[in-house]
């Protein structure tokens, strides 16, 4: 179990192996990563027994931008026939597991692979259970199956409480129909993502006031509102009407980039299409003026060294912010409704 596997999002495969490997070099894990352009995965092959736990140990997998799930254990070859046999065999080295996922790479060959793991989980599932393999207990680690093909498997663990939220990290959240745009989930994902479910009744509570920079036709708006906020949507362009109707929305005809509230507000959320710098820096003037509590920012992406491009900007956030002797809570994701950018995370403690 020396090899760490990850999914993400196809033609991420580098910026995953740049992360990881970063945290490696920091962590003295030697070893080296890959991953092929368009496969929505990649590998860190450690160098020495134990390495790819250690990794897994010592980062938390929420704290990383790019990977969608991650696994460390090996590639697995099966035969046509009996393929439970072979992973039983297998699983003779591996500990109990406490749950069982079985996922597919976010590809077309991999959602032609969904109908065979929807068939094959029950006999596993079965197999594994009879021979002591698996017992409901989130205290033991998960036993994640990522299928390349019907004929090779990376049979890897996780811990529980330190992987994805989801199989394959992809939430299946449904399209409101009521909501004007599919962006409402990159939204409803990033709380997922960033605000422990239990804290949603104080952290999105009804009557907060939200601000969205950009808002039309008002995807993000509509989840604030449906959280029964009060809303100023900033957008030069026209927003639904269904939210106007609902009483809930001031829509101002402004510059997201000027716009400043009269007072300070809970919530600020921003979705704007700009150079990743500039909202990055909205973000931490919000943040760092006091001029709201909480904010969810995306970052559009740069074609080239986008890791790094990453990394620097939220260095530049948190180096100001403690200049500042604020205290804050910082995080930044590759959500899966995100596309060619990141959706970043800021709370004032």
């Amino acid at each position: 179990m020396n090899t760490l596997f990850m999914h993400c999002r196809p033609g991420f495969e580098g910026e995953v192996c740049a992360e990881i490997s970063e945290h490696a070099a920091l962590l003295e894990v030697a070893g080296y990563a890959r991953g092929k352009a368009a496969s929505a995965c990649a590998e860190f092959v450690c160098s020495e027994a134990g390495g790819a736990e250690k990794l897994m140990r010592k980062l938390r997998f929420s704290r990383l931008i790019f990977p969608r799930q991650w696994a460390r254990g090996d590639f697995v070859e099966l035969p046509e026939t009996d393929r439970v046999s072979v992973l039983l065999a297998r699983l003779e080295s591996y500990p109990v597991c406490g749950s069982l996922w079985l996922e597919v790479l976010d590809t077309n060959d991999g959602k032609e692979l969904s109908n065979f793991c929807r068939k094959f989980e029950g006999p596993l599932r079965k197999a594994l259970e009879k021979a002591g393999r698996l017992r409901d207990d989130p205290r033991l680690p998960r036993l994640l199956l990522t299928f390349k093909s019907g004929r090779e498997v990376f049979l890897g663990l996780a811990e529980s409480n330190n992987c994805a939220l989801w199989p394959m990290g992809i939430p299946r959240l449904k399209f409101p129909r009521e909501a004007p745009s599919r962006s409402t989930l990159k939204l409803e994902e990033a709380w997922h993502h960033f605000i422990p479910r239990e804290q949603w009744e104080t952290r999105l509570a009804p009557e907060m006031v939200a601000v969205d920079l950009g808002a039309a036709p008002g995807g993000w708006t509509w989840q604030l509102v449906n959280r029964h906020m009060l809303v100023i949507a900033v957008d030069n362009g026209p927003m639904a009407e269904s939210l106007m109707d609902t009483g809930l929305v001031e829509h101002l005809q402004a510059d997201g980039f000027v716009f400043r509230p009269r007072r300070p507000v809970d919530w600020m959320v921003c979705d704007i299409v700009e150079k990743p710098a500039r909202s990055a820096a909205l973000l931490q003037a919000w943040i760092g003026e006091g001029v709201c509590r909480e904010a969810v920012v995306n970052l559009k992406l740069p074609m080239k060294q986008r890791y790094a491009e990453v990394r620097r900007l939220l260095e530049r956030i948190e180096d100001d912010l403690r200049s500042r002797g604020i205290a804050f809570e910082l995080g930044c994701k590759q959500l899966y409704h995100d596309r060619e950018e990141v959706t970043c995370h800021l709370r004032r403690l």
